[in-house]
């Protein structure tokens, strides 16, 4: 099964999307925010990042732009509360980085699920 990063700084969400993932049988990494990520990431390994963009340490931005440096196939979905509120939106900001989905919080983690299934089809 494909493996998934959960880059989260929330604790209970990232427990949450861990249990919601790891029942369809993906194989999981969690890490605490961007620094973690980065030191936790395995190329052969994560075929798709899950990141929240406002994090301590290195942000989310920067989890998409060395992600896609490391390993350009790498699928991302990026997570945020930032809303779409305008053009200087995290989310925007996330796409226009090269994120294969935007989320706005708050969602179901089916939802999530969902689109991890569609990206990695």
């Amino acid at each position: 099964m494909a493996g998934v990063m959960i880059v989260e700084d929330d604790s209970a969400l990232r427990e949450l999307l861990r249990d919601a993932l790891e029942k369809r049988k993906y194989t999981v990494i969690a890490a605490a925010d961007g620094k973690e990520a980065l030191a936790k990431f395995r190329p052969s390994i994560v075929d798709l990042v899950i990141t929240d963009l406002l994090m301590p340490e290195e942000d989310g931005l920067m989890v998409i732009m060395k992600i896609r440096e490391i390993k350009p196939s790498t699928k991302v979905i990026a997570i945020s509360g930032g809303g779409m509120a305008g053009p200087g939106s995290y989310l925007m900001m996330a796409s226009k980085l090269g994120a294969d989905a935007v989320i706005s919080k708050p969602f179901l983690p089916s939802e999530l699920v969902m689109k991890v299934k569609e990206l990695l089809e």
